[in-house]
């Protein structure tokens, strides 16, 4: 009895110590982390889902819209535990969403049948992570953000919990000792210092709990103020220029925008659809830019919150965004790889900021961008461990840094010439670099319309001739001549030998240009000609390299070898006319934007056979085939690696790029230095016979140009205006500019004169009118007639005379007239002359609105102005834009029209006139208006 009474004293001994050791659930060590874990994403002060939050013990005990959540001391009975297992709908978490395990349930149980009780003391921070505690294996730690000081005498670098103060420039001895500000709950994910240099703010969080951002002190590390509002990971907190605003943005897809000196939020910036990355103030202060995983880039106005623009050009997540230094430009990047660049043009209302430029940058996502303070040059880091530096006029790239760790932030101080970036990497290591000792940048992409030309040989010159006579099919046997010569040939092997060849040498100086032609085809030979001009030794000479700057296939349907139209490319709204565009070995040029989502590129020469540049072939294409924008650079030119290929051409042809001589060759050639040449002749197939006959010449170019006027004999009405259209020949690869004058009209009649065929282009277009009073031409009157097709070759001025408009004629009263006006709320008029056409002004990257208006005299049906071709006579460049799949077109019974034209980035400053035409009522123009162009820097100087 006795040992029964001690095993029970015994019992209740062990009961009382075991309640003792175990006490119930702790609410902010076990209860708050499993409620931030399930249930905060949708039950938030933010987004307080069924009228309930869990962020802290208070809001627990407001309960929800069903009414309280938990009863203290019955967990059956709690509302909490009852969506947990389920005991009544809706069970939380949603399906699909983690849901906690049947022990962490039993835990909260646990806890509120302990009474649930709440935190002792102060209400936890959340931010605080309960997690163990993992020993680094070394001193140094990931940096996740540097910052330089306005002075470039101090660098800020964040890392985890943890921000740290450098001298510049990094000495050994002062690395060692950096001094330390602050304490952060989590990674420190950006630093930057106001303008006058005296304090610093941060960005750090820990993800799925919230961010703060802080404001220190440098002189004594003094905590300013704390900025706590975002529910998620801070990415960056930048202050505006003048210290009054500071902008946060987080993994919660929110922009928040804080009065610094209270430390109250102003506005929230919602419209993201992703984590905001990166923000950027103008350097006025007065917008801000934005970078998120939404693909896109948003451009805000700090006053009002208004979003000004959606950049949506980007493919993937971007990840930094930054404005240049003079506020014109934004650029941006991120997983796409790519660097954009925008013209910011929205700041009086929300419009389109052109895009200029995209650059294929590096072949990992762009993860941070820097402009020195001069905005000379542009730094880039990449997760591919590379970091570049691009000049800022054309974004090209000056120099490749290739790092041993992955960069994972990068600063810049100074300007471009004493100015010094600072890369930190994730293995915790600090590198700088001075501007001023990056080796010099490679050379400016090379036009092929301006050869580097030392000599050409003289078109007077005699020509030889030579009969070529076997064996000449190896470098060794390789007939000697002397250009310029006519050589006649043949392709005809022996019976059992591989396929004939024909070669033949010559001696060319430096810069000598020559022009190879074959005529075989012409003359019915079954020859297909391939012509090549190699070294002495009879090795492929370089003529370019063209490196690939932007990566595309194509989209709809392949294209034949002959097509000009709706070339239809991927991501098409990053390119630019006169780009070339390379695919399988042929280049061509971007002649047409496309003018909707039906549509693509038209290429050069705009109409007939497409054009082949650097003497390559056009080809047929297939659906999908890759292709590429590209640039021209001369043979061994030291090129940046850009993650896409680059291309060598060599010289050789093999059908005649510009498609004027069916399948013959036509090579221009030009020596890279003094020596001695191969010429070598194939048929390209293989074939060969006694018939596969050819005549080659080496003559010295002519660069010349024919000039033909259509539409002739034409019927004007009184009063009306009629459309005439001018068109070149151009020969030798002259591209320049002609001027055509039109003389000999009859009285009352006139025409708009002189017209210029631009540079690179075929056609222009002009009009011709029919006063009012105009007398019937007379047979004595009727010898209008082109006087003189001018143009500027080699220094010298060329006419040639063209023909006549044969008879004009008065024509019955008009079916209709067309008038070009000024849009209400469109483009203001630029000057409107007594006499003369009325004026209006465009800038480059600029859309403005005019309107067409009509008189129905006798027709009364639709008026179809064109598509593509709407626009007539206007600068290579400036379109009619938003015509949408009908054109531009009035409706029946309608009489005027808005509509708008666009002028692209690069335009040069000019004035020209344009008109419209319809075919409806017998064909009509309208009176010509004159477009002034204005340079891009006299419009920045405007600005």
């Amino acid at each position: 009895m006795r040992w029964m009474i001690g095993w029970g004293v015994l019992a209740g001994l062990a009961a009382q110590l075991a309640a003792v050791e175990t006490p119930p659930p702790d609410y902010s060590r076990h209860v708050a982390p499993l409620l931030r874990k399930y249930c905060a994403g949708c039950h938030n002060p933010t987004d307080r889902d069924g009228k309930f939050s869990v962020d802290s013990y208070t809001d627990l005990q407001q309960g929800s819209e069903h009414g309280p959540v938990i009863l203290p001391g019955d967990s059956a009975s709690s509302r909490m535990i009852r969506v947990l297992t389920g005991a009544v709908e809706p069970k939380m978490p949603p399906e699909g969403e983690p849901a906690p395990t049947a022990d962490e349930i039993a835990l909260l149980a646990e806890w509120i049948d302990a009474g649930a009780k709440g935190p002792d003391g102060a209400e936890p921070d959340r931010l605080t992570l309960h997690v163990p505690e993992i020993v680094s294996r070394t001193d140094l730690r990931p940096i996740a953000a540097v910052a330089v000081s306005p002075d470039g005498r101090t660098l800020a670098v964040g890392r985890y919990q943890s921000v740290t103060l450098h001298p510049l420039p990094l000495e050994p001895a002062s690395a060692a000792a950096p001094r330390t500000i602050g304490s952060y709950p989590g990674k420190v994910s950006a630093v930057h210092f106001d303008a006058a240099g005296e304090q610093l703010v941060t960005a750090s969080g820990v993800a799925g709990l919230g961010g703060v951002a802080a404001l220190w002190r440098l002189a004594d590390g003094e905590l300013v103020r704390e900025f706590r509002g975002h529910r998620d990971l801070l990415y960056d907190a930048e202050l505006s220029p003048d210290g009054r605003v500071l902008a946060t943005c987080s993994y919660d897809r929110q922009i928040i925008l804080w009065d610094v000196e209270s430390g109250t939020p102003l506005r929230t910036l919602s419209g993201h659809n992703g984590a905001v990355y990166d923000v950027a103030f103008s350097p006025d202060g007065r917008f801000l830019a934005s970078a998120s995983a939404d693909d896109t880039c948003k451009v805000w106005r700090v006053a009002d919150g208004e979003r000004m623009d959606t950049l949506g050009q980007p493919l993937k997540e971007q990840y930094s965004v930054a404005f240049s230094p003079d506020g014109r430009f934004i650029v941006a990047g991120g997983a796409d790889n790519r660097i954009r660049v925008w013209r910011f043009v929205s700041r009086d209302k929300p419009r389109i900021n052109p895009l200029l430029i995209s650059r294929f940058a590096h072949e990992g996502a762009v993860v941070q961008l820097a402009f020195s303070a001069d905005g000379r040059r542009l730094i880039s880091s990449a997760e591919d461990r590379t970091v570049k530096v691009w000049e800022t006029q054309r974004y090209t790239e000056l120099y490749l840094r290739r790092a041993e760790g992955v960069v994972s932030a990068a600063a810049v101080a100074g300007g471009a010439e004493d100015g010094q970036f600072v890369l930190g990497a994730m293995d915790g290591s600090l590198t700088t670099v001075r501007l001023a000792d990056l080796p010099p940048p490679p050379p400016a992409p090379r036009s092929p319309a301006a050869p580097a030309k030392t000599f050409t040989a003289a078109e007077d010159e005699p020509m030889s001739a030579f009969e070529e006579v076997e064996p000449n099919n190896d470098p060794l046997h390789a007939h000697r001549v002397d250009p310029p010569v006519r050589i006649n040939g043949r392709i005809s092997g022996r019976l059992g030998e591989a396929a004939d060849v024909d070669l033949y040498r010559f001696t060319a100086r430096a810069g000598e240009e020559w022009v190879l032609e074959v005529n075989a085809a012409r003359s019915k030979s079954p020859l297909d000609s391939f012509l090549e001009v190699l070294d002495a030794e009879g090795r492929p000479i370089e003529r370019l390299l063209l490196q690939a700057v932007r990566d595309s296939y194509f989209t709809f349907r392949g294209k034949n070898a002959d097509e000009v139209g709706d070339f239809r490319l991927f991501h098409w709204e990053e390119m630019e006319l006169n780009e070339y565009l390379y695919a399988n070995g042929e280049v061509v040029k971007l002649w047409m934007y496309p003018r909707g989502p039906d549509s693509g590129f038209n290429v050069y020469p705009g109409r007939g056979n497409r054009w082949g540049y650097f003497d390559t072939t056009p080809l047929a294409h297939a659906l999908g085939e890759p292709c590429y924008i590209v640039q021209p650079y001369p043979p061994g030119t030291r090129l940046i690696p850009n993650g896409l290929p680059v291309f060598p051409l060599y010289f050789e042809n093999d059908d005649e790029s510009r498609r004027t001589q069916d399948a013959d060759s036509k090579l221009f050639f030009t020596a890279p230095a003094d020596g001695e040449y191969l010429v070598r002749i194939r048929d390209v197939r293989g074939f060969e016979g006694e018939d596969y006959t050819y005549r080659l010449l080496i003559r010295p170019p002519q660069p010349d140009f024919r000039v033909t006027l259509h539409d002739v004999n034409p019927q004007l009405p009184p009063g009306g205006w009629k459309e005439f259209r001018v068109s070149a020949e151009r020969r030798d690869n002259f591209d320049g500019p002609i001027t055509v004058e039109l003389t000999g009209l009859p009285p009352g009649f006139t025409a708009s004169t002189p017209i210029v065929i631009e540079a690179g282009q075929i056609d222009a277009f002009g009009v011709i009118h029919c006063a009012p009073d105009a007398p019937e031409p007379t047979p004595q009157n009727q010898g209008i007639s082109i006087t003189a097709a001018t143009a500027e070759i080699n220094g010298e001025r060329v006419s040639h005379p063209g023909n006549g408009l044969g008879k004009i004629s008065l024509g019955g009263e008009p079916a209709l007239t067309a008038r070009i006006l000024p849009a209400p709320g469109g483009a203001p008029l630029f000057a409107a002359p007594p006499e003369g056409p009325l004026e209006f002004e465009i800038h480059p990257g600029e859309t403005i609105m005019l309107k067409v208006a009509v008189e129905r005299l006798k027709h009364q049906g639709e008026i179809e102005f064109g598509k593509e071709d709407s626009g007539r006579n206007l600068p290579h460049g400036v379109y009619v834009d938003n015509i949408g799949l009908n054109g531009l077109m009035l409706l029946e019974g309608q009489t005027e029209r808005e509509f708008f034209l666009t002028c692209a980035p690069w335009v040069p400053e000019q004035s020209r006139l344009f008109h419209l035409r319809t075919a409806a009522g017998g064909g009509v123009a309208t009176p010509p208006v004159l477009l002034h162009v204005r340079a891009a820097e006299r419009r920045a100087a405007a600005e």
